[in-house]
């Protein structure tokens, strides 16, 4: 049965909410999620033998700690894009998002402020533009794709305004940590990104709040008849997604010691593309932290190998749009194929 309907397919057949079924079908899709990471695990290890046949210095430790590092920021966002889409939303801020939060936060901390309130102004600015976003598409009604797609614009608008055009640089040590700092001698990012994604999974996969991102996404009425608080929890996904795009935003800015008011142009296609390749069906109700994690790390090797082979740019975009769209055939295949199915 598809993952639709295990959160309640017909509202007709809706019956009272019942705890203890709702959360077996959850866990149905929890399931059925997990055991859909294994092709596109298998898919990345295919991926890494092809690379290391081609590029001889690709299973050096360091260039796989570099994967992760140059990864992070697009597996921060991944992980707050991963929540939207299982309810059937799409969020194509998170570009504009990382370039304005973090050109906000290289501001005030070229004003005077400390690197840690730097890092909070980021945070703070990203989840009020997460929840600008959640409370219009939820609240107002508006098309997520219509009001992400303005906030996109929006956001690089105010960039350019707020920086003049100009490059931002020079940061205090208490900020800059976080890009260039080690732990056991691996990059500081490597064990950030992993705890957000811990995080991410532990929310996802062990909470109501998780369960209810699942059901929404499956039968969005349905999760309404059952008691769900469906408009909360919409608001909420999107304030978490602006939420990770400002901890991106200090990432980059951090690693980088800049902020450019260019910074992440693109970034919201990589992000939807590593989620959808994760096994996040863009139509809603399945999808996991682990699949997401790693589509992170197929589109980090992928991007990592064209440029040890010396693959010229625009033949790096052209293969990143072809992994993207075979990605989304497959989901709609899949949609259609559980459609016939049930």
């Amino acid at each position: 049965m598809a993952e639709e309907r295990a959160a309640g397919a017909e509202p007709g057949k809706e019956q009272a909410p019942q705890e203890g079924s709702g959360r077996r079908g959850v866990r149905g899709i929890l399931s059925r999620s997990l055991t859909g990471t294994g092709p596109i695990l298998a898919a990345w290890i295919l991926l890494c033998v092809i690379l290391a046949l081609f590029a001889p210095n690709f299973l050096e430790f360091d260039n796989f700690t570099q994967i992760v590092v140059q990864s992070a920021v697009i597996g921060i966002a991944a992980v707050g894009m991963t929540f939207v889409i299982i309810t059937a939303g799409i969020d194509l801020s998170v570009g504009s998002i990382v370039a304005l939060t973090g050109m906000l936060a290289a501001i005030s901390m070229q004003g005077g402020v400390p690197g840690f309130v730097g890092i909070l102004v980021a945070l703070g600015a990203g989840l009020l533009i997460g929840a600008f976003n959640g409370f219009s598409t939820t609240y107002f009604g508006i098309t997520p794709f219509i009001v992400t797609l303005a906030v996109l614009s929006m956001g690089r608008g105010l960039t350019l305004a707020v920086s003049s055009g100009q490059t931002v640089f020079g940061f205090p040590a208490s900020f800059t940590f976080v890009g260039q700092a080690e732990i056991l001698g691996v990059s500081l990012l490597v064990w950030l990104t992993l705890a957000v994604f811990a995080i991410g999974y532990f929310v996802l996969s062990h909470t109501v709040f998780g369960h209810q991102v699942y059901a929404i996404g499956g039968n969005r009425e349905a999760a309404r008849l059952a008691g769900i608080p469906v408009r909360r929890v919409s608001f909420l996904v999107y304030a978490i997604s602006g939420l990770c795009a400002g901890l991106s935003a200090v990432v980059l800015t951090s690693r980088l010691n800049s902020a450019l008011p260019s910074a992440a142009e693109g970034l919201e296609l990589q992000v939807i593309a590593a989620v959808v390749i994760g096994g996040t069906s863009l139509f809603g109700g399945r999808g996991s932290m682990g699949g997401t994690l790693v589509g992170v790390l197929l589109i980090g090797t992928l991007n990592n190998g064209l440029t040890l082979l010396n693959v010229p740019p625009f033949w790096v975009q052209f293969v990143q749009g072809v992994v993207i769209f075979l990605a989304v055939l497959v989901d709609a295949l899949n949609r259609r194929r559980e459609g016939r199915a049930g």
